[in-house]
């Protein structure tokens, strides 16, 4: 017996144990408090599985961070980089080259309106960071707004517009952003009791903020189209309209991010689609080719790219539009658009995730609300779904999530956690089989939350 990538499993296990090794000793984590940590090893992957250091098979139902959306070594994909490497390793951003140029095409192809011209980053921290500085340079303004219960990424300006905890050792109020509530039923903070009535009163909370903070000193707003790590809390119908609106109003460019929630993790190429909102710079990563190479960029829209047809456009990266990492954007589409991926992302969610995901909610007392579209989906854990309490604090976990992951990983899935909530995010490609194995392992796992409640 063999893993996927050839081993055998006593080599796997000793490749493993040499990568632990090596890792507690060199590697600085991101988002960790190094002493405490005990890393996972992944030896091998192959379409919604991983494998672990002690030989484990375990579903991959996190899509590792949220990325890996047409699933672990698709042979189009691994080819495509292959046969670019052999032709082209790297090449400068100033010079044209074929594999940059189509996944521009193929890019400006699926996003909504007119944006059509594709400014490449690493990845979806820095595509924030330039979509801010295009925006900022576009209207001669400073201030971008961003709200509460959001993740932009790591970076200074966009760790800055993330509205979570992730934010606070790195926020000294001199970033030029301003926070503010967006619609969230479960938790609202408007005292909604109707979808209806979160979308007025949200959007009447954002109105007054830009006019306390006054509209002529706001450059942007930026919103995730559907908020990942925060929590999968889809706009209610008429919210993301009335953002447009505001925007058009003032003068203010809308940022749609979707690095986490674009191609096709929400059933759509961009989540934005299922509201008919077009905005003026989109940010993109991740999904666009299934973070086998790290890419990421901005869309723009033509009112905003003529702003630097004579002015140069102050910024740029040595890596950008890397030619590997292009190659496979343009298989990874390409791939998507053959093989319906999209399309099954949106029949799971509607068919069998969803679904599958409110009966276990009402199964286990634990589960507060479950919430999603496509594969993009979030259960909320609570103490008591009278009080909403939930089961672990915000910006924090409890020992309660700990088992409860626990669990799920040593039956055989993996879970992407934030806070309160487990992430059911599998690939895009994810089979019913597949989703129904680990809907089973997450109804044991369910078990352990439950049996943490007062």
């Amino acid at each position: 017996m063999t893993l996927p990538n050839g081993l055998t499993p006593e080599a796997a296990r000793a490749e493993a144990a040499r990568a632990y090794e090596l890792d507690r000793r060199h590697v600085f984590h991101s988002w960790s408090a190094q002493a405490a940590l005990k890393p996972m090893v992944i030896t091998a992957g192959q379409g919604c599985y991983v494998w672990d250091g002690d030989g484990n098979r375990l579903l991959d139902f996190s899509s590792q961070m949220v990325n890996t959306n047409i699933g672990h070594q698709h042979p189009k994909v691994v080819a495509a980089i292959a046969e670019q490497a052999a032709k082209l390793c790297t090449i400068a951003p100033g010079h044209a080259n074929a594999a940059r140029s189509e996944a521009a095409r193929l890019i400006a192809e699926h996003t909504p309106g007119e944006l059509n011209r594709i400014f490449f980053t690493n990845g979806g921290a820095d595509a924030v960071e330039h979509a801010v500085r295009m925006a900022r340079l576009h209207t001669g303004r400073y201030k971008v707004l961003s709200r509460y219960r959001s993740y932009h990424g790591g970076t200074e300006t966009a760790v800055n517009l993330t509205g979570d905890p992730r934010r606070w050792p790195n926020d000294h109020g001199n970033t030029g952003t301003v926070h503010f509530f967006g619609p969230f039923l479960y938790r609202s903070h408007f005292h909604a009791t109707t979808e209806a009535e979160e979308t007025e009163r949200a959007l009447e909370h954002l109105e007054q903020t830009i006019a306390l903070e006054g509209p002529s000193t706001i450059a942007a707003i930026i919103l995730e189209s559907v908020p990942g790590t925060a929590g999968i809390m889809v706009p209610p119908p008429g919210y993301l309209a009335g953002v447009r609106e505001l925007c058009d109003r003032y003068g203010i460019v809308f940022i749609a991010d979707e690095v986490m929630a674009g191609f096709g993790r929400t059933g759509k190429w961009f989540a934005i689609d299922h509201f008919d909102v077009v905005p003026d710079l989109i940010t993109f990563a991740k999904g666009v080719n299934s973070g086998y190479v790290p890419l990421g960029g901005v869309a723009i829209a033509p009112h905003i790219a003529a702003t630097f047809d004579d002015r140069p456009y102050p910024g740029g990266l040595t890596y950008s539009g890397h030619p590997l990492a292009t190659a496979a954007a343009v298989a990874t589409i390409n791939a998507m658009r053959d093989e319906g991926i999209v399309d099954n992302a949106l029949d799971m969610g509607e068919r069998v995730i969803g679904p599958g995901l409110r009966e276990l909610a009402e199964r286990h007392p634990s589960v507060g609300e479950v919430r999603g579209v496509g594969v993009f989906w979030a259960v909320e854990l609570v103490r008591d779904r009278d009080t909403r309490e939930p089961l672990a604090p915000y910006g924090g976990s409890s020992p309660a999530m700990n088992e409860t992951m626990a669990a799920a990983k040593a039956a055989g899935l993996l879970l992407f956690m934030n806070f309160n909530r487990l992430h059911v995010v599998p690939p895009c490609t994810i089979t019913e089989g597949e989703v129904k194995e680990g809907l089973a392992i997450l109804d044991q796992a369910l078990g352990v939350a439950d049996s943490h409640l007062a």
